[in-house]
C-alpha cells in the first residue's frame, strides 16, 4: 500500500483530511496543499487603510468579527467621540459603512463589544463632548446590533451594575461577562453577568469571585481560551504588574499564573502595560501593543496555555517570487491575479500603538486603529497569520511513562526505610550525572555477581541504593527528570512547601541546577504570613541559606513584621532565629548585586538531544535496523513517544532485540530516519524538505500523540522547494510515489532548466529520473520552438 497521501484517493485512511490538488485555472500547473494555513505563518500584512470619507481614524474603539467581516464601532478621532459602524470585508479587502437602522448608542469610547449568535452587543463606555468637555460620564447601557437587518436596539435591563468604561467583556455559556473597569472615581475589580438568550427576562447578576482576584484595574484586555478567561496587565495604579490571571467560569475562581520563564529557557512575560490587545487562538494567547513604561512596543507576545510559557513571535520575512530562494510557496506560483494583487503589500509589521482593537477570523488576527507616536490616531488595518501546529507532547509523553511505570529497568532503594521507586535508566542517566554514576556502579556490581554468564530474555531490574534520599522527595525529583516540572505547592499548605524544601536539598546534593532554581522560585512564591516562620526554621535546620534569607527579609517587611511577631509560632521559635529577626529589623544587611548569570542547568530537550547524539549510547537496549544498517536506541524512549513501539515492546518484543524500520512499505532515507529520531527523542522538527516527504505519514504509522510532525512537514514542503533542492525532493517524491509532488518538481526543473542543469547532483540521478526530465523537457518545447531549432541545425 503506498503511504504518501498524494498517491491515494481522498478516502485514504492515512490522513483523510490531507491531499494534493494540482488543478488550476488557466491550466497553469502548481501544487496546493489542502490543509493548514493558506498564508505564510507568522506573517504580518498591511491591508488597505480606512479612507477618511468612509470613517475617521480612531482609537479607544472596538472591533468584532462576524463571518468574513470586521465591524468597527465608536472610539474617538482626537477631537470627537464617534458612534459610526464601519465594515471591513476580509475577502475583498474593502471598507464601507455598515447599514444601520434604529437608534445607535450615543458616541463613546472605552466601551466593550462582543458577538453572540448573529448580533453584536455594545456595553458601557465613556460618553459626552470631549471637545467642549461637557456631559462626560460613564454608561452602563446595553445595545444590540443585528447583523442581518442592521437594526440597533437598546436593552432595558434590571440590576444595579455600576456604570463603567475601560472594562473587560466576553461571552461564555450564553452570557455576557463584565469585569473591572473605571467608574469615574475609582478602578474596579467586580464581575457581573447577564444572559443574552432572552431579552425579556435579562437582568444583571453580580458574581461572587474567589481565589487570587486581580487588583482593581482598567484598560486591559480579556480573552477566553480552553473554557477559562484570562486577564493580562492593565492600569492598576501603584500595583500595576505584568501578571497573567486565569478565571474558571465553573467555580468562579481566580488564579495568578506563576512565571517560570527563566527555568524553561523561554522569554519573560511582556512588560507591564495598558491599552494593549489580547486574543485567543487554539491554545495560545497573543498580546500586542499598549503603553509599556512610556514606550510603545510592537513585539507580538504569545502565551501557551498548556506549557504556561511566553515567547516573542518572530515575524516571517518577505517571500520571494517562485525560484528566488528559500521563500517559495506553492500557491504563489500561479497566475491568479486576484491573489497576487491582494498580496501586493508584503509582510509589514505594525508600529507600536495603544487603544487599538483586535479580532480573530478563521486562523488570522486583524488589528485596526489605535494611537501611535505623537498622539496620532491610526486608520490602518493589519493581518497576522497564526500557525496551527499541534502542541509538542514531549514532556507529556515522558510524564505518562513515569506515571505508568511501564518498561522500568531500574529500582531505587531509598533511605533508612528502604522504600522502592522504579524508573528508566535511559531518561534518568540522560538527566542527572549524579544518578548516572550510581547506576554505572550498580551495573558493574551486578556484572560481577553474574558469574554464570547466562542471560535471560528479560533482564532483571537493576538495583540502586540511595541512602541520602527519602521516597517522597525523590519521587518529586524523578517527576522533574521526566517532565522538567514539579507540582506547584498549594498556597498556605506548610507541608507542601516543606516537601519542596526537601526536594531542594536533594537537588543541591545531586547537582541539578535547574531543579534548584525551580524549587527556590516555587518556595519563595509560596511563602506567606501563615507559613513563613515554619519555612524559615526548616531552612535554618537544613542549612538552606538562600531560602532562610528570603524568609528573614519577608518577616522584617514593614507590612509583615507586626503580624508575624504576634503569632504563637513566633513565641516557639528558636532563640537564635528570634535574635536574627530582631537584628535584621534593626539593621538590614546591604543588598549585594551580582553580575554573574544564574546557572539554570540543562532542560529536558537539551539532555535528550545529548542522549541521542552519543551521551546515552552505553545505555542503549534496542537495535533499529534501517535497510540492514543498525542504529542503537532506547526502548523506554521509543515506547514513551510511539504507540507502535509501546505495543511491540509490551506484547511481542523481538528475541534478538532488533527492529526493522519502515513507514508502511517504504524504507525512509538514512537522513530522514535521523530526523524522525530527533523528533522522537527531543521533539525537533527541523529537517530538509526532502525528509518531510519521507516522514509525512510517520505520525500515523508510528502512532505519535498528535500530527505535529506532519504539520511541520507540510509547512516545510510548502515553503522550501527551491531550485537548489528540487532534485533531492524529486528523488524523494519518486521513491515515495508522491506523484503530484514529482510532477511539480519536474515542472520547476523544465522551467528553470538553465539553472538546474548546473547543479552537480543532476549527474547522479538515476537513469529513469533523467529520462523523466528529458520527457518533461520534450513536452514543454512547443512545435514552433522545434521548427526554429530545426532551421538552426
Amino acid at each position: 500500500m503506498p503511504w504518501f497521501p498524494g498517491a491515494m484517493s481522498c478516502k485514504s485512511k492515512v490522513a483523510p483530511s490531507v491531499d494534493f490538488d494540482h488543478s488550476c485555472s488557466d491550466s497553469v500547473e502548481y501544487l496546493t496543499l489542502n490543509f493548514g494555513p493558506f498564508e505564510t505563518v507568522h506573517r504580518w500584512r498591511r491591508l488597505p487603510p480606512c479612507d477618511e470619507f468612509v470613517g475617521a481614524r480612531r482609537s479607544k474603539h472596538t472591533v468584532v468579527a462576524y463571518r468574513d467581516a470586521i465591524y468597527v464601532f465608536g472610539g474617538d478621532n482626537g477631537k470627537n467621540m464617534l458612534n459610526d459602524l464601519l465594515r471591513f470585508d476580509v475577502k475583498d479587502c474593502s471598507w464601507c459603512r455598515a447599514f444601520t437602522t434604529g437608534t445607535p448608542p450615543a458616541p463613546r469610547y472605552h466601551h466593550s463589544a462582543v458577538v453572540y449568535g448573529s448580533s453584536m452587543f455594545v456595553f458601557g463606555g465613556y460618553t459626552g463632548d470631549i471637545y467642549s468637555n461637557s456631559n462626560l460620564k460613564n454608561k452602563n447601557d446595553l445595545f444590540e446590533y443585528k447583523f442581518a437587518t442592521g437594526q440597533w436596539t437598546e436593552w432595558k435591563v434590571e440590576g444595579r451594575l455600576v456604570a463603567r468604561s475601560a472594562h473587560g467583556a466576553t461571552v461564555y455559556n450564553d452570557k455576557l461577562w463584565i469585569f473591572a473597569g473605571y467608574d469615574g472615581n475609582a478602578r474596579l475589580n467586580d464581575m457581573w453577568t447577564i444572559s443574552l438568550q432572552d431579552r425579556e427576562q435579562a437582568y444583571w447578576e453580580e458574581i461572587e469571585q474567589s481565589g487570587e482576584i486581580p487588583p482593581s484595574c482598567c484598560n486591559f484586555p480579556v480573552a477566553v481560551c480552553q473554557d477559562k478567561m484570562f486577564v493580562f496587565s492593565g492600569q492598576s495604579g501603584a500595583k500595576i504588574t505584568n501578571n497573567l490571571f486565569q478565571f474558571e467560569f465553573k467555580g468562579h475562581i481566580w488564579t495568578r499564573i506563576p512565571t517560570e520563564h527563566l527555568l524553561r529557557g523561554s522569554p519573560p512575560p511582556p512588560q507591564r502595560r495598558y491599552g494593549h490587545t489580547m486574543v485567543a487562538f487554539d491554545r495560545h494567547l497573543y498580546v500586542f501593543g499598549g503603553a509599556a513604561d512610556n514606550t510603545l512596543p510592537n513585539e507580538l507576545h504569545c502565551y501557551d496555555v498548556d506549557s504556561q510559557t511566553w515567547e516573542v513571535i518572530q515575524p516571517s520575512t518577505d517571500i520571494s517570487l517562485w525560484f528566488g530562494g528559500k521563500g517559495f510557496t506553492f500557491w504563489f506560483v500561479v497566475c491568479n491575479l486576484s491573489l497576487l494583487n491582494c498580496n501586493a503589500n508584503f509582510s509589514q509589521m505594525p508600529s507600536g500603538r495603544l487603544f487599538h482593537a483586535a479580532a480573530v477570523i478563521h486562523d488570522a488576527m486583524y488589528i485596526f486603529g489605535g494611537t501611535v507616536d505623537n498622539n496620532v490616531r491610526s486608520g490602518e488595518m493589519y493581518r497576522f497569520q497564526f500557525s496551527c501546529y499541534p502542541k509538542c507532547t514531549l514532556h507529556e509523553d515522558y510524564g505518562k511513562l513515569w506515571e505508568n511505570r511501564q518498561f522500568c529497568d531500574v529500582e531505587f532503594t531509598l533511605g533508612e526505610r528502604e522504600e522502592k521507586v522504579l524508573g528508566h535508566i535511559a531518561i534518568v542517566t540522560a538527566r542527572c550525572k549524579w544518578l548516572r554514576k550510581k547506576i554505572l556502579q550498580a551495573r558493574d556490581r551486578q556484572k560481577q555477581k553474574d558469574s554464570s554468564g547466562r542471560s535471560s530474555r528479560v533482564p532483571p531490574l537493576l538495583e540502586v541504593s540511595i541512602r541520602e534520599a527519602d521516597a517522597q522527595p525523590f519521587e518529586v525529583l524523578m517527576q522533574f527528570l521526566y517532565t522538567d516540572k514539579i507540582q506547584y505547592p498549594r498556597r498556605g499548605h506548610v507541608q507542601d512547601v516543606l516537601l519542596i524544601m526537601d526536594v531542594y536539598k536533594l537537588a543541591l546534593s545531586f547537582k541539578l541546577s535547574r531543579l534548584e532554581q525551580l524549587c527556590v522560585q516555587y518556595i519563595e512564591a509560596s511563602v506567606d504570613l501563615q507559613n513563613v516562620l515554619s519555612v524559615c526554621e526548616n531552612a535554618n535546620k537544613l542549612q538552606l541559606d538562600q531560602l532562610k534569607e528570603h524568609c528573614l527579609n519577608f518577616v522584617v517587611k514593614e507590612s509583615h513584621f507586626n503580624q508575624v511577631i504576634m503569632t504563637k509560632e513566633f513565641e516557639h521559635l528558636s532563640t537564635q532565629l528570634i535574635v536574627e529577626i530582631v537584628r535584621r529589623k534593626q539593621q538590614p544587611p546591604p543588598r549585594v548585586y551580582s553580575d554573574q548569570p544564574v546557572d539554570i542547568g540543562t532542560s529536558l530537550v537539551q539532555d535528550m538531544k545529548a542522549c541521542l547524539e552519543g551521551a546515552g549510547h552505553e545505555f542503549c537496549d534496542i537495535i533499529l535496523l534501517l535497510d540492514g544498517h543498525p542504529r542503537p536506541a532506547h526502548k523506554a524512549i521509543l515506547a514513551a513517544r510511539s504507540s507502535y513501539f509501546e505495543a511491540m515492546f509490551r506484547s511481542f518484543m523481538p528475541e534478538d532485540g532488533q527492529v526493522n524500520i519502515s513507514i508502511g512499505e517504504m524504507v525512509p532515507s538514512t537522513q530522514a530516519f535521523e530526523s524522525m529520531l530527533r523528533y522522537i527523542y527531543y521533539g525537533d522538527v527541523n529537517m530538509p524538505p526532502e525528509d518531510s516527504l519521507y516522514l509525512f505519514a510517520a505520525p500515523y504509522y508510528y502512532g505519535f500523540s498528535n500530527n505535529r510532525l506532519q504539520a511541520y512537514c507540510k509547512q516545510n514542503l510548502e515553503m522550501n522547494v527551491t531550485v537548489e533542492n528540487v532534485l533531492q525532493i524529486l528523488e524523494a517524491a519518486d521513491k515515495t510515489q508522491a506523484l503530484d509532488m514529482k510532477k511539480h518538481c519536474l515542472h520547476i526543473i523544465v522551467h528553470q532548466f538553465t539553472k538546474v542543469s548546473k547543479l552537480p547532483n543532476l549527474r547522479s540521478l538515476s537513469q529513469p529520473l533523467l529520462l523523466d526530465i528529458i520527457d518533461s523537457l520534450a513536452s514543454h518545447i512547443s512545435d514552433k520552438q522545434c521548427t526554429e531549432m530545426s532551421s538552426d541545425i
